[in-house]
C-alpha cells in the first residue's frame, strides 16, 4: 500500500503536466517516430539515393552508406532525447540545421496508407487502396492507382 502512493503521485503529476498540452504530444510522437528510424531505414536509403544523384553513382554505396548511417543513428539518438525530455520544454525539434523534424524517404518512394480495414472504404467486396507492406521496400502494389 505505501508503494503505490508515491506511484500515484507521480502518475499524476505527469498526467498535469501533459494535459491539454500540444507541446508534449507533439515532442513524444516525433521522438517515437525519430526512434524506430533504425528500423525504418528511409534515412540511410535517401541519403544513398541523394548521394548517387547529385554525387556520382560509384559513391553512393560507399560515401552515400556510411553518410546514411551516420544521420540514422543521429536521428535515433535525437528520438530518445526526446521521448525522454517530452514532458519539459522546450518543444520545438532539435538539430533541425542537420536533420528534418519528421522522417524522409526517398524520392522515388512516397508511402501512402496501409491496407487496412481501418482505411479501406469498401471493405465488404474486399478490394481498397494503399501500400500491402510499406515497411519493406519494392513493395509498392495498389489496387486503385489513378
Amino acid at each position: 500500500m505505501q508503494t503505490r502512493i508515491p506511484l500515484l503521485a507521480v502518475a499524476c503529476v505527469a498526467g498535469l503536466m501533459v494535459a491539454g498540452c500540444a507541446g508534449p504530444e507533439q515532442k513524444l510522437g516525433r521522438g517515437l517516430g525519430n526512434t524506430f528510424e533504425i528500423l525504418r531505414m528511409g534515412e540511410l536509403r535517401r541519403t544513398v539515393e541523394q548521394t548517387a544523384l547529385f554525387e556520382s553513382p560509384g559513391r553512393a554505396y560507399t560515401t552515400g552508406l556510411v553518410r546514411g548511417f551516420n544521420r540514422t543513428l543521429a536521428r535515433t539518438g535525437i528520438g530518445l532525447y526526446e521521448i525522454a525530455t517530452f514532458p519539459l520544454p522546450p518543444y520545438k525539434p532539435v538539430a533541425t540545421s542537420y536533420l528534418k523534424p519528421d522522417p524522409v524517404f526517398p524520392d522515388n518512394y512516397k508511402p501512402g496508407l496501409m491496407d487496412d480495414s481501418l482505411f479501406a472504404t469498401d471493405t465488404a467486396t474486399g478490394y481498397s487502396g494503399g501500400d500491402i507492406a510499406p515497411m519493406f521496400p519494392g513493395s509498392r502494389f495498389r489496387v486503385f492507382d489513378h
